[in-house]
């Protein structure tokens, strides 16, 4: 993580655990031999928490970290950012 101070860490954890144990319980479903469907529509809910949590990591960065790059004129941070935008889209 960069040096900027981010104001959602805990809640970006606590989104991040409860992502980990629903892949764990997918993985379970899959070792369980359970219903195709049921694995996908529960990888859709893992996609849209991931999602979520993204937008949330995203926002943080930009209201703090890209706020005093553009202040700073720090072009390395602002280009970062624009490569992992692209990487995420």
């Amino acid at each position: 993580m960069d040096n900027c101070k981010h104001e959602h860490t805990k809640a970006v954890l606590n989104r991040l655990s409860r992502s980990i144990g629903h892949m764990n319980a997918v993985k379970k479903m899959i070792e369980d031999g359970r219903d195709c469907s049921d694995v996908l529509i529960q990888l859709s809910a893992v996609r849209a928490e991931i999602t979520n949590l993204s937008k949330v990591i995203l926002k943080d960065h930009i209201d703090h970290c890209i706020v005093d790059a553009v202040k700073a004129n720090d072009e390395t941070t602002i280009n970062d950012l624009k490569g992992a935008i692209d990487k995420l889209l």
